[in-house]
């Protein structure tokens, strides 16, 4: 995107009443924000959900996140990105959830649904009283959640974090896993490090995936969250047993875990 594009995105956004703060980092656009996207900001802007978009926090494939500020408070905008989003692999995880079983399958309406599930898994988690980003609103392919960080630093993904105690890292996220299943009724499906943030406490986002326990691949998935924790933490403190966590996590008697598990 050359200058005369950037100056001529510029007008569009002020002439929907979108303010952009911190105008040299607010370079990612090209892909991110078509028709669609602009017409949900002007909804979320016209709403008074938000007031302002800013610099990026995080560039993906699947989606981007910005900062931005509705009102005096600043909020993540998380923007899935229609064109370049992975509507199969995001199917995977709406078959089955019997929450979004109408949806149709059409790329646009695939990201929709995949924005509101997450906005809905935030806010069960969020009201379970877990760590997570709180959820604001949505609309279409775009979610305001509260912004985690300080002095408009997002806190950093535990991969690149610095952890002063690991194990007491480790028991936390652990917790959140049991907690998530047991009181929130969620699986995170896709928990690693790099969704996992360290600052004043262990926060956990990226939802949109995330299943409740009656999803036919739930307990896959929540296995498979339980390995990739260990598989980190495992390099940097004593972990806990796999099968030991899964059983605690779900009520399930570690005998039967195991007896599974060995005629897999």
């Amino acid at each position: 995107m050359g200058r005369g594009d950037e100056d001529r995105f510029d007008r569009q956004l002020e002439a929907l009443g979108i303010r952009v703060r911190d105008a040299d980092a607010f370079k990612v656009r090209d892909d991110v924000f078509d028709e669609v996207t602009l017409l949900a900001l002007y909804r979320l802007i016209h709403k008074k959900r938000l007031s302002a978009i800013g610099g990026p926090i995080s560039t993906g494939k699947e989606a981007n996140v910005y900062r931005g500020e509705a009102g005096d408070r600043a909020v993540a905008v998380k923007i899935y990105r229609i064109q370049t989003a992975n509507f199969n692999a995001m199917s995977v995880y709406l078959q089955g959830d019997r929450r979004f079983a109408s949806v149709r399958r059409t790329r646009k309406e695939v990201i929709f649904t995949w924005t509101r599930k997450e906005f809905a898994n935030l806010k069960r988690a969020h009201d379970a009283g877990l760590p997570v980003p709180e959820p604001l609103s949505f609309d279409r392919n775009i979610l305001l959640m509260g912004f985690l960080g300080e002095d408009e630093r997002p806190y950093p993904r535990l991969k690149e974090a610095e952890m002063v105690d690991p194990a007491a890292t480790y028991a936390r996220v652990v917790e959140f896993v049991r907690r998530l299943y047991r009181e929130a009724r969620l699986v995170h499906a896709d928990l690693s490090e790099f969704n996992i943030l360290l600052g004043d406490e262990v926060y956990v986002i990226d939802m949109g995936q995330s299943v409740t326990p009656d999803h036919p691949q739930a307990l896959r998935f929540l296995m498979r969250d339980i390995r990739n924790v260990n598989r980190f933490f495992g390099e940097r403190c004593p972990v806990r047993s796999e099968f030991e966590i899964f059983a605690e996590t779900t009520g399930i008697p570690l005998e039967e875990v195991l007896a599974g598990e060995r005629e897999r």
